[in-house]
């Protein structure tokens, strides 16, 4: 592997803890955790450590100063360990398969740290993550603190690391789009096989287990979430995981699900007829969603705020509900009312989509706080005074996700029972306007009849 972008990545956030005055940024990867017995979960690093090294291996930190050292703490080799859990790679090989400065066994962390800091305006770490760094980040000041009658110099300030990352982690550069395209690619390959498996009488994990198998036969280390495999009513429950009700003639199957591929995630929800072919009632609640999507596509661009493409998708669906009676204009006025009370919230309770990358809901700030604080809808039918949605540039990448969740009610007509539509793309932001990269899975009703109905 070419460690020369996260030489780069690192060499940036050398440069930004200059610009802040200076100090020490320390970053550990996530930690093993323990099933049961013996045995433990899948190890999955974490991000932000992971796009500043390239390094993959547990039980592992990477400091970073002001003053342009990066060193890498890592468990050293051990044969008898290698035999049963693999390679490692060994600190003595570290610096020159990672581009660090130098690297330690990781048995070395509570010795070099205090002298690192020692003399320096301020330590840096992610806040708000793992209880275990900043208790590691105490435990090292107060060994400073100690050897202050011999001259050393307390660290002032303790500062969040995300706010240095997160923002470099928005902008995705060639390399990271080609990984997510790939993902998107494999996803809607694994969606198109779901939608041709699947037909009366299976369970939804026989429709997840589909899924699983293209992910992994196209080389995808695996989901990037747990995957919502909803039928019928189930569709209804935003959180939906993958169980064992029977999918079933004249009902919706509502997955949302996406591989994660070079340690990059996608995310893609579609919903379709189990049995080949939408009711009136769905295709035209599904036609609907199809066009507040489309609204929301439009209204990504560069130049538009982040929250434009919600706004869209709400304006879309809104109308779509007072046109079809689930909200009446005599109960919820007109649409504008609409909105501006959150009615449409009974039906489409969450947003329009997310940042992704590394992350299936990935870093970067959705407020712009560069701008000064307005009063806006909190969409939650008030309002409030925040910061302005942040502005749209190359580069980001976000979903795009509206849906419509009928459950029953006395006020609901039968027909739109348990009926729960969303459909969500891969966007990335360009110069033009945004690129969907999950499209190789069918969106429109009529293609995604045709699919089903060439797979009877």
């Amino acid at each position: 592997m070419d460690h020369s972008m996260y030489a780069a990545r690192r060499t940036r956030v050398i440069e930004a803890l200059r610009a802040a005055g200076g100090g020490v940024a320390v970053l550990a990867t996530a930690p093993e955790r323990q099933r049961n017995a013996d045995n433990h979960h899948p190890f999955r690093h974490d991000s932000s450590f992971y796009y500043l090294s390239g390094f993959a291996e547990p039980e592992s930190w990477l400091v970073l100063t002001s003053t342009g050292r990066s060193l890498l703490f890592c468990r050293p080799r051990d044969a008898e360990r290698e035999l049963w859990d693999g390679y490692r790679l060994g600190p003595e090989a570290a610096p020159g398969e990672l581009g660090v400065d130098e690297a330690h066994p990781i048995s070395r962390l509570d010795d070099e740290l205090p002298p690192l800091l020692n003399g320096q305006p301020g330590v840096w770490f992610p806040f708000g993550g793992s209880q275990e760094v900043p208790r590691r980040v105490t435990q090292w000041l107060d060994t400073v603190r100690s050897h202050e009658r011999m001259g050393w110099i307390m660290p002032t300030q303790q500062r969040d690391l995300n706010s240095l990352v997160d923002e470099m982690r928005l902008f995705k550069d060639e390399h990271e789009l080609a990984l997510m395209r790939r993902a998107a690619q494999i996803s809607a390959q694994a969606h198109v096989r779901a939608m041709r498996f699947a037909r009366p009488g299976c369970r939804e994990y026989e429709v997840e287990a589909e899924l699983l198998h293209e992910f992994r036969r196209q080389g995808a280390s695996g989901p990037a979430y747990g995957s919502i495999v909803a039928a019928g009513r189930n569709a209804c429950v935003l959180h939906y995981e993958a169980g064992d009700a029977p999918l079933q003639a004249g009902e919706l199957c509502l997955i949302d699900a996406g591989c994660e591929y070079g340690s990059y995630a996608s995310d893609i929800t579609r919903t379709f007829p189990v049995n080949g072919r939408f009711s009136g009632p769905q295709r035209e609640l599904y036609d609907l969603v199809v066009a507040a999507q489309e609204a929301a596509v439009a209204a990504t661009r560069p130049g538009a705020r982040k929250q434009d493409g919600h706004w869209a998708a709400v304006r879309v669906l809104s109308q779509g509900l007072l046109d079809t009676g689930l909200l009446s204009r005599d109960a919820h006025g007109s649409l504008d009312d609409v909105i501006e009370r959150a009615a449409y919230r009974r039906y489409y309770m969450h947003g329009t989509g997310h940042w992704l990358g590394l992350d299936v809901h990935d870093a970067g700030d959705y407020l712009s706080q560069a701008e000064a604080p307005v009063d806006q809808p909190d969409g939650m039918g008030g309002r409030r005074t925040s910061k302005p949605s942040r502005l749209l540039l190359p580069g980001m990448v976000l979903t795009i996700e509206p849906g419509l969740y009928v459950r029953p009610a006395p006020d609901v007509p039968e027909r739109w029972w348990h009926i729960g539509i969303r459909i969500e793309d891969d966007a990335v932001v360009t110069a033009e306007g945004c690129e969907l990269m999950s499209r190789g899975a069918p969106v429109r009703a009529d293609e995604i009849e045709a699919l089903m109905r060439d797979a009877r």
